[in-house]
């Protein structure tokens, strides 16, 4: 039986929370794979005192065969979860970018390296070793980007996920790179890889070089690696949309994240004021757009 987690129903504008409802929800996130093949693997059994599930990544085309239990169902958001090919190779895979793209690698990659003295410093990590060595750059970097400070979502520090990130490491199962300028680490990149998909799990970069945009020139370079390497199906860019992603995938599958949740009138309550709070905000967009 999976463990419940206390977690945010969250009403937002953006990536801004403006208020958040706590739920003890069993999450359950849908692998590339069986979103691709447009199935939902079956849920585990609702533990007593929890509220229900958040589901990530379903693929639509499964939604309405979706067993809900009898559950209230909640759709979050709707977005296409993008992937990139790992099997085709660089020159393949470059040669079917947009022209747009491949300009702006090379222009990105040109302004890197003459900020750098001339040479873009990428540094690949792979062994326990070398990903214990990643972390103590990374982490610190991490703590000063948005993805962690507006988003919660940066490179964690707690021993229990560095002890989890080493264990991977051993088994050959995760991969990490930085890159520098001056010597001083200004974006990383970490991904798990599991049976042969490797996931897009954090990333970050320093603020003070947007300009230079070095989480794109990382990205690129990270891809290039992993499709030498030659060991890897895909590369998923996981729940959410993201210029970035589209601009790097070679597909997508469309998916949602719902919420399934035990039909209580403090739940019936919460979904239909979260209804009511993303219908109008999709109304204010539409308003506000040009």
């Amino acid at each position: 039986m999976s463990a419940a987690l206390d977690l945010p129903i969250a009403f937002r504008v953006g990536t801004r929370t403006l208020l958040s409802l706590r739920r003890r929800l069993v999450r359950v996130a849908v692998s590339l794979e069986d979103a691709m093949a447009g199935q939902v693997p079956p849920l585990p059994a609702l533990p007593a005192g929890a509220d229900g599930y958040s589901l990530l990544s379903v693929p639509l085309a499964a939604v309405e065969g979706l067993d809900t239990r009898g559950l209230i169902v909640a759709e979050r958001q709707r977005y296409r979860r993008w992937y990139a090919d790992l099997s085709m190779g660089w020159d393949a895979y470059l040669a079917g970018l947009s022209r747009n793209l491949r300009s702006t690698l090379k222009r990105k990659g040109k302004k890197i390296a003459e900020a750098n003295g001339g040479a873009i410093d990428i540094r690949r990590y792979r062994s326990p070793e070398e990903l214990a060595a990643f972390h103590a750059i990374a982490r610190p970097l991490a703590a000063g980007t948005y993805q962690e400070k507006l988003l919660g979502m940066g490179l964690p520090g707690d021993p229990a996920w560095v002890e989890s990130m080493l264990r991977a490491a051993a088994a050959d199962a995760a991969r990490g790179w930085l890159l520098f300028l001056g010597g001083e680490a200004v974006a990383y990149l970490y991904c798990p890889i599991e049976r042969g998909t490797v996931v897009y799990e954090y990333v970050g970069h320093d603020e003070r070089f947007d300009a230079l945009s070095p989480g794109t020139v990382l990205m690129a370079a990270a891809l290039r690696d992993l499709m030498d390497e030659g060991a890897h199906a895909r590369f998923d860019f996981t729940e959410g949309e993201g210029q970035h992603k589209r601009q790097f995938a070679t597909g997508h599958v469309e998916a949602c994240d719902l919420f399934l949740l035990r039909p209580t009138i403090a739940n019936r309550t919460a979904m239909a004021a979260l209804n009511r709070f993303d219908r109008a905000v999709a109304w204010a967009k539409r308003r506000l757009r040009p």
